[in-house]
């Protein structure tokens, strides 16, 4: 079966600013470019894609914003030493030859969505997705998979229909009717406010999904939980449409364009020109006349030797 990754870049960008030390060249921050390159060689190795997209948020405002001028209006200010390197990141991603793709007024999320929406019934395509946001679970399906960076990006965890149901209780089609009730604090919206998460687990595993249960309040025997579910009735369909992921984007999507055999020599330069010399040997450390390196996984002795030899450097593993 072929497989298709599509990480959500900036998620993953976060995550190796936050998890790996300032690194430089020339003035330049690049740890950033640097985590995220890993992860990339990581995956490469891991799932040995047929395809594979890098998908990132814009600075332009989302239609999220347009319904709820609080939505994420708490999140701070990106820091400098990351933005300078978004560029940095996308070159990065130019140079190894995987496709990119973003669109002003939509979140990364709704073109993973969309990508999935349009391919979810190839039966010979399994898609998988890079992301640490459960909001993403809402797209797992029979061919469709999340892998979750845990412990900054050195371990992923692997979750399936089955993996969602364990951890929070609900399917993964009932994801966005609970978010719906409980909202979101780090998207900054309010869900029905009074109802938790257990509680909400419980209305949505007995009624399924918010309409049911709205239409059926006279089933619920607590006169709290009635009496806040018809005042948060508005609350609770906003927070519905925030939540949900958008999965008609307007935007050109040729699966061939993503296919990928390994990286593009182009990215060798890069690597050097920003002095991250410990991935350059791993993913061009043997020379081969072609234009292409597919990486290879490494014996267990043979990344003993070199995490002795490179002991003073950051490491994936």
């Amino acid at each position: 079966m072929n497989k298709l990754i599509i990480i959500d870049s900036n998620g993953v960008m976060h995550r190796a600013y936050h998890a790996y030390p300032h690194l430089s060249a020339n003035n330049i921050p690049t740890n950033v470019v640097y985590g995220f390159l890993a992860m990339i060689y990581k995956l490469m190795i891991e799932f040995s894609p047929n395809y594979f997209i890098a998908v990132f948020d814009t600075p332009k405002p989302t239609f999220r914003k347009e319904l709820y001028q609080g939505y994420q209006i708490q999140r701070p200010k990106m820091e400098e030493d990351f933005a300078v390197q978004i560029p940095l990141v996308k070159e990065a991603l130019d140079c190894a030859g995987i496709l990119r793709l973003e669109k002003d007024g939509y979140e990364a999320d709704d073109i993973i969505g969309t990508i999935c929406h349009r391919l979810k019934n190839r039966p010979d395509l399994q898609i998988v997705i890079i992301s640490s946001d459960q909001d993403i679970f809402q797209l797992i399906d029979k061919n469709i998979i999340v892998a979750s960076p845990i412990t900054g990006l050195t371990k992923i965890k692997i979750y399936d229909e089955a993996e969602v149901k364990k951890k929070l209780r609900i399917s993964p089609k009932q994801i966005v009717d609970y978010k719906a009730l409980v909202g979101d604090a780090s998207d900054n919206y309010p869900g029905a406010k009074g109802i938790g998460p257990m509680t909400a687990v419980k209305l949505i595993s007995r009624f399924e999904t918010v309409d049911n249960l709205l239409q059926n309040l006279n089933q619920i025997k607590s006169e709290k939980i009635r009496k806040i579910l018809v005042e948060e009735k508005n609350n609770i369909y906003l927070s519905r449409k925030l939540a949900q992921i958008v999965r008609d984007v307007p935007l050109d999507i040729d699966i061939e364009k993503a296919r990928i055999n390994g990286f593009n020599r182009q990215l060798e330069s890069f690597l050097e020109k920003y002095q991250i010399f410990s991935l350059l040997r791993r993913i061009f450390g043997e020379r081969q006349d072609t234009d292409q390196i597919k990486p290879k996984k490494q014996s267990t002795e043979k990344k003993k030797k070199e995490k002795e030899n490179q002991e003073k450097q950051i490491g994936l593993f």
